[in-house]
């Protein structure tokens, strides 16, 4: 088994040389992610081809109107929609290479979710109407991805998702949830047979059966925020990278942002760093997420008499019902692509053991795969927020800041909506709009909870002993 890295790129007017890759890197106690680092060796990166140009690093102090913080789809979508539909000129500060974190290392299932609940949790926690509401607002934000695929070279499969019960008593759980898709939302979700799985899609051999979901584009994650940049840029949009925001003060109502190369002084900021948050980024975002790690292998290419035995007809992505689940699919040229969480920390992640997670998952999942040459693994942080769910919204009225964080890895799809809302809030066109009450945009992130109660900020760090302990009781649940 090997693993391989990637070529890096450079690109803009006054490209630093890269400064590699900091594999142990953790949101959590780093102060911040980094200048000007290489990319993380992905699949991603490795097909790409070369990024867009951007306009290199803050070489001096500049004054903006708009500052937004990450490069990522939703920091991109944010500039996009602020330019094209607001003619606003924003500038996008990177603290590495464009699109660094989540969008090169993601799993690229475009789902019609956003947040870690599901429809019928949102129907416990706030009620049928305000579900149906949420429910017309996400799957509107699945529809505008859609069609940004479409305009996007980006391998972009239409193909739907498949969520897979990997024992059979999971199987009335995903029966309930596709009842309620059909009954409550109009959704044509419908469950297969362990059968019909291995027959129409792959001879996945946990499986017991699956709920299809219709609505589901997998994509090239990296190619598709590329695409999102170029357009922007296209509309005047700036891009600096290697960039890092290490000091924000504001001053008479101007946010001074201090980057490496210079302070950049602006009027707003939207905030769009996803997993990649840092603990001292800003007060208003400090301990409000959980960053979350996941791990991602690619294979070698597989072979027809492989592509037989495993009987692949289709790129339709896969999850499982485990709580810590594995997603899956057959890439474009025959790779199989294959993620789940498993280490805690930063410190930990180049332990083996996560590596064998994945490829013991490939082993039961494909028997006839064991083995397989792993060409490409990486990991990455997820952004999970301490009710489930994500935030696109100004935190403090009185301040100028907006963010849009909190999918908890299902962010593919929405963070294009997120970013095209977000852009409606930083160029004041939410005011007494109906949509905007919605419980992901009428509150900010919530601290985590304890035992009922808002937990102290400062205990935020001991937050990874608990997580360690819900890991192996999800293991011992999920698998005994």
């Amino acid at each position: 088994m090997t693993t391989t890295g990637t070529a890096q790129f450079a690109s803009g007017p006054a490209s630093p040389a890269r400064k590699p890759y900091d594999p142990r890197y953790d949101p959590l106690v780093a102060p911040d992610p980094g200048a000007g680092r290489a990319y993380a060796p992905t699949w991603w990166v490795a097909s790409a081809g070369a990024p867009p140009e951007d306009d290199g690093p803050v070489m001096r102090d500049i004054d903006v109107d708009v500052a937004i913080i990450g490069s990522g789809a939703t920091g991109m979508s944010t500039a996009l929609y602020l330019a094209q539909e607001h003619g606003i000129a924003a500038t996008v500060l990177e603290a590495n290479q464009a699109s660094w974190g989540c969008s090169s290392r993601s799993g690229g299932q475009g789902q019609n979710a956003s947040g870690r609940l599901k429809r019928s949790q949102w129907i416990a926690r706030w009620g049928i109407d305000v579900a149906r509401r949420l429910d017309a607002e996400i799957r509107g934000g699945f529809e505008n991805f859609r069609h940004l695929t479409t305009q996007i070279d980006c391998d972009a499969y239409d193909g739907g998702h498949l969520f897979l019960a990997h024992r059979p008593e999971k199987l009335a759980g995903l029966e309930s949830e596709a009842r309620v898709m059909r009954e409550q939302f109009g959704y044509d979700t419908r469950m297969l047979t362990a059968e019909e799985v291995r027959r129409e899609y792959c001879d996945e051999r946990e499986t017991a059966g699956a709920m299809l979901e219709a609505e589901g584009v997998g994509i090239h994650p990296l190619k598709f925020t590329f695409g999102l940049m170029r357009k922007a840029r296209a509309l005047g949009v700036k891009v600096h990278t290697s960039s890092p925001v290490q000091g924000w003060q504001t001053i008479d109502g101007v946010h001074h942002l201090r980057t490496p190369g210079g302070t950049v002084r602006a009027r707003r900021v939207a905030v769009c760093t996803g997993g990649y948050t840092g603990q001292g980024l800003n007060p208003l975002l400090r301990n409000r997420i959980m960053p979350i790690l996941s791990n991602s292998v690619v294979t070698r290419p597989l072979t027809d008499a492989e592509l037989e035995a495993t009987n692949f007809r289709s790129l339709t992505f896969l999850t499982d019902t485990r709580t810590l689940r594995f997603y899956y699919r057959l890439l474009k040229g025959n790779r199989l692509q294959l993620g789940s969480r498993s280490s805690v920390s930063g410190a930990d992640a180049e332990d083996p053991v996560h590596l064998k997670l994945l490829t013991d998952a490939i082993a039961r999942k494909f028997p006839p795969l064991a083995g397989i040459p792993i060409e490409y693994s990486w990991w990455g942080w997820v952004d999970v927020s301490h009710d489930m769910m994500p935030r696109i919204t100004q935190p403090d009225a009185g301040k100028k800041i907006w963010y849009a964080v909190g999918y908890g890895g299902n962010g593919v799809s929405f963070s294009t909506w997120a970013g095209k809302r977000l852009a409606e809030r930083v160029a004041g066109k939410d005011s007494g709009r109906e949509v905007f009450e919605l419980p992901i945009y009428k509150s900010p992130l919530p601290f985590p909870n304890v035992l009922g109660l808002v937990e102290s900020p400062a205990f935020a760090p001991f937050r990874r002993i608990g997580q360690r302990m819900l890991y192996k009781w999800y293991w011992l649940r999920d698998e005994k």
